[in-house]
Protein backbone atom coordinates (compact mmCIF):
# COMPACT_ATOMS: atom_id res chain seq x y z
CA UNK A 1 0.00 0.00 0.00
CA UNK A 2 1.77 3.47 -0.77
CA UNK A 3 1.95 6.15 1.83
CA UNK A 4 0.62 9.74 1.70
CA UNK A 5 2.83 12.29 2.12
CA UNK A 6 3.71 15.90 2.38
CA UNK A 7 5.64 17.62 -0.63
CA UNK A 8 9.06 19.08 1.10
CA UNK A 9 8.70 21.65 -1.98
CA UNK A 10 5.11 22.63 -1.67
CA UNK A 11 3.16 21.29 0.99
CA UNK A 12 0.98 19.37 -1.20
CA UNK A 13 -0.35 15.79 -0.06
CA UNK A 14 0.68 13.21 -2.81
CA UNK A 15 0.86 9.57 -3.15
CA UNK A 16 5.13 8.59 -1.89
CA UNK A 17 5.85 5.70 -4.39
CA UNK A 18 9.66 5.49 -2.90
CA UNK A 19 10.81 7.85 -5.95
CA UNK A 20 11.11 11.32 -4.49
CA UNK A 21 10.37 13.18 -1.63
CA UNK A 22 7.85 15.51 -3.84
CA UNK A 23 5.31 15.41 -5.60
CA UNK A 24 5.26 15.01 -9.52
CA UNK A 25 4.35 18.67 -10.03
CA UNK A 26 7.32 19.57 -8.27
CA UNK A 27 9.58 17.13 -9.55
CA UNK A 28 8.80 18.25 -13.16
CA UNK A 29 9.45 21.96 -12.39
CA UNK A 30 13.31 20.82 -10.45
CA UNK A 31 13.45 18.78 -13.73
CA UNK A 32 13.26 21.86 -15.81
CA UNK A 33 15.20 24.34 -14.13
CA UNK A 34 17.70 21.43 -13.93
CA UNK A 35 17.79 21.46 -17.77
CA UNK A 36 18.28 25.21 -17.31
CA UNK A 37 20.98 24.75 -15.17
CA UNK A 38 22.19 22.56 -17.47
CA UNK A 39 22.26 24.36 -20.27
CA UNK A 40 23.28 27.60 -18.67
CA UNK A 41 26.54 25.79 -17.22
CA UNK A 42 27.29 24.05 -20.79
CA UNK A 43 27.35 27.75 -22.73
CA UNK A 44 28.84 29.39 -19.99
CA UNK A 45 31.79 27.17 -18.49
CA UNK A 46 33.78 28.42 -15.99
CA UNK A 47 30.63 30.14 -14.30
CA UNK A 48 30.45 30.12 -10.56
CA UNK A 49 27.48 29.03 -8.37
CA UNK A 50 26.55 32.55 -7.89
CA UNK A 51 27.04 33.41 -11.09
CA UNK A 52 24.94 30.16 -12.25
CA UNK A 53 22.19 31.27 -9.80
CA UNK A 54 21.49 34.82 -10.64
CA UNK A 55 21.40 33.91 -14.16
CA UNK A 56 19.10 31.16 -14.21
CA UNK A 57 17.03 31.95 -11.70
CA UNK A 58 17.69 28.51 -9.52
CA UNK A 59 18.34 28.99 -5.75
CA UNK A 60 22.06 27.76 -5.06
CA UNK A 61 20.75 25.78 -2.67
CA UNK A 62 19.04 23.49 -5.46
CA UNK A 63 22.28 23.59 -7.84
CA UNK A 64 24.06 22.50 -4.33
CA UNK A 65 21.72 19.38 -4.74
CA UNK A 66 22.43 18.83 -8.29
CA UNK A 67 25.94 18.26 -7.30
CA UNK A 68 25.36 15.83 -4.59
CA UNK A 69 22.65 13.94 -6.36
CA UNK A 70 25.98 13.00 -8.88
CA UNK A 71 24.11 15.16 -11.85
CA UNK A 72 26.60 17.62 -12.46
CA UNK A 73 30.15 17.57 -11.39
CA UNK A 74 32.42 21.25 -10.83
CA UNK A 75 36.11 21.35 -13.21
CA UNK A 76 38.74 23.56 -13.32
CA UNK A 77 41.14 24.75 -10.81
CA UNK A 78 39.53 25.04 -7.61
CA UNK A 79 36.96 22.70 -8.34
CA UNK A 80 37.57 20.93 -4.97
CA UNK A 81 36.10 24.33 -2.91
CA UNK A 82 32.40 23.97 -3.47
CA UNK A 83 31.69 20.41 -2.23
CA UNK A 84 33.35 18.61 0.73
CA UNK A 85 33.05 14.55 0.84
CA UNK A 86 30.85 13.98 4.37
CA UNK A 87 32.83 11.43 5.58
CA UNK A 88 36.56 12.44 5.77
CA UNK A 89 36.15 16.28 4.70
CA UNK A 90 38.05 16.47 1.67
CA UNK A 91 37.58 18.38 -1.37
CA UNK A 92 35.13 16.69 -4.07
CA UNK A 93 33.99 17.65 -7.41
CA UNK A 94 30.69 16.20 -7.33
CA UNK A 95 28.35 13.54 -4.97
CA UNK A 96 28.53 13.04 -1.30
CA UNK A 97 32.03 10.84 -0.61
CA UNK A 98 34.91 11.34 -2.21
CA UNK A 99 36.23 8.16 -4.33
CA UNK A 100 38.57 6.48 -0.99
CA UNK A 101 35.15 6.89 0.89
CA UNK A 102 33.01 5.66 -1.35
CA UNK A 103 35.50 2.43 -2.10
CA UNK A 104 35.49 1.81 1.85
CA UNK A 105 31.93 2.01 2.12
CA UNK A 106 31.67 -0.21 -0.40
CA UNK A 107 33.63 -2.71 0.89
CA UNK A 108 32.28 -2.54 4.34
CA UNK A 109 28.81 -2.96 3.18
CA UNK A 110 29.00 -6.02 0.86
CA UNK A 111 31.36 -7.44 3.62
CA UNK A 112 28.07 -6.93 5.74
CA UNK A 113 26.10 -9.04 3.35
CA UNK A 114 28.52 -12.50 3.44
CA UNK A 115 27.11 -15.15 5.25
CA UNK A 116 29.31 -16.06 8.41
CA UNK A 117 31.19 -18.93 8.21
CA UNK A 118 29.18 -21.46 10.57
CA UNK A 119 31.41 -23.28 12.79
CA UNK A 120 31.27 -26.47 14.04
CA UNK A 121 29.00 -26.95 17.13
CA UNK A 122 30.60 -29.59 19.83
CA UNK A 123 28.25 -32.02 21.27
CA UNK A 124 27.47 -30.39 24.28
CA UNK A 125 26.05 -27.32 22.42
CA UNK A 126 23.17 -29.23 20.71
CA UNK A 127 20.24 -29.54 22.26
CA UNK A 128 18.28 -32.83 22.44
CA UNK A 129 14.60 -33.70 23.57
CA UNK A 130 14.93 -36.13 26.76
CA UNK A 131 13.66 -39.04 24.39
CA UNK A 132 16.62 -38.85 22.43
CA UNK A 133 19.57 -39.05 24.62
CA UNK A 134 18.86 -40.10 27.85
CA UNK A 135 21.45 -38.85 30.39
CA UNK A 136 24.08 -41.83 32.48
CA UNK A 137 24.15 -41.64 36.20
Amino acid sequence: MAEIRNCKECGRIFQYTGISKICPKCRREDEKNFKIVKEYIYENQGATLTEVSEETGVPEDKILRYLREGKLEIVGENSALLLSCERCGKGIRTGRFCDACAQELKRELTSGFKQPNKTKQTQKEKMYTAERKKRKW
